[in-house]
C-alpha cells in the first residue's frame, strides 16, 4: 500500500463505517473512490475492463467509470440491484459462483465485502481467476469472521457463536437481521483466504493488506490470530499467470 493510505484516510473511512447503516450513500460512495485509488496502485483502469463481482445498486459503478474503465457489476440479489430506486446501467443479475463471462474476459476482477455472503467463498474466488485474462488483477476485499464487524449487524455476539449472535438480534428486535449467519452470511477466516491465494494454481498472491488501515499497520496481515481480530477488512491482490 502507497503512502497515501494515511492515518487521516483510515480515520475517515472507519467514521464512515460506523453509519454505514444509517448513512449508506455517503459510506459506499467514500469507499468506491478509495477502491478506485487502491486498485490503481496494482493496475490502470483507463481503457480497461473491469468486471465488479456483487456490485450492488452501482456506486462503483460510478466511481470506475469516471476512472475511464469500462465497468460491468452483478449481483444476484435484485434488493441490492435497485436499492438507489432504478437499475444502474452496465448490472446485471448473476451469481459470483457462477459467473456469466468467459475465461479470461477481463483485464481486473474486482469485488467488495462479498466474499463473506457467499457459501461457497472458494468457488467464487476460483471464479474471479477464471474469467481474468493472463497478466490480468484479482482485487478483492472482505470482512474476516473474527473481526469486530465480522457478524455485521449481530456483532459483537458473533464471538460467541453465529447461531446465538442470530438468534439474540431476533429476541430483541423482533425481526431476523439482514444478514443471517448460515444463510446471507458465513464464516471466513483470513488465515483460509491466504492459503487458497498462496496455492493458487493460475494466479500468484501480490499483495495482502488490511483494507482500512494505514499503510505503517499493514504488518498486522503477517502475525497470525492477530491479523483475525485487527484486520476489519483484507484485500488480496493476485496476478493471473501467463
Amino acid at each position: 500500500m502507497s503512502h497515501s493510505a494515511t492515518l487521516d484516510r483510515s480515520v475517515r473511512l472507519f467514521k464512515a463505517f460506523r453509519n454505514e447503516q444509517t448513512d449508506r450513500d455517503t459510506f459506499y460512495r467514500l469507499l468506491a473512490d478509495d477502491s478506485v485509488s487502491q486498485v490503481s496502485e496494482f493496475a490502470p483502469l483507463s481503457g480497461r475492463t473491469l468486471l465488479d463481482v456483487g456490485g450492488g445498486p452501482g456506486y462503483f459503478s460510478d466511481a470506475f467509470r469516471a476512472a475511464g474503465a469500462y465497468y460491468l457489476g452483478l449481483d444476484p440479489d435484485v434488493g441490492e440491484l435497485s436499492a438507489r430506486g432504478s437499475y444502474t446501467p452496465g448490472m446485471i443479475r448473476a451469481s459470483g459462483t457462477e459467473l456469466p463471462v468467459r475465461t479470461g474476459a477481463v483485464d481486473v476482477c474486482y469485488s467488495s465485502n462479498v466474499l463473506e455472503h457467499v457459501d461457497k467463498p472458494r468457488k467464487m474466488l476460483d471464479e474471479m481467476v477464471r474469467v481474468t485474462k493472463p497478466g490480468g488483477t484479482v482485487f478483492l476485499s472482505f470482512t474476516p469472521w473474527f473481526s469486530p464487524w465480522g457478524g455485521h449487524e449481530t456483532s459483537p455476539w458473533h464471538f460467541l457463536g453465529g447461531h446465538y449472535a442470530r438468534r439474540r438480534f431476533h429476541a430483541k428486535n423482533g425481526h431476523p437481521p439482514k444478514n443471517a449467519f448460515g444463510e446471507s452470511l458465513f464464516a471466513v477466516s483470513i488465515g483460509e483466504a491466504l492459503q487458497w491465494a498462496r496455492t493458487h494454481p493460475d494466479a500468484t498472491l501480490e499483495r495482502a493488506l488490511p483494507r482500512y488501515h494505514p499503510w505503517w499497520a499493514t504488518w498486522i496481515v503477517r502475525v497470525p490470530v492477530l491479523r483475525e481480530v485487527a484486520s476489519w477488512n483484507l484485500v488480496l491482490v493476485l496476478r493471473k499467470n501467463a
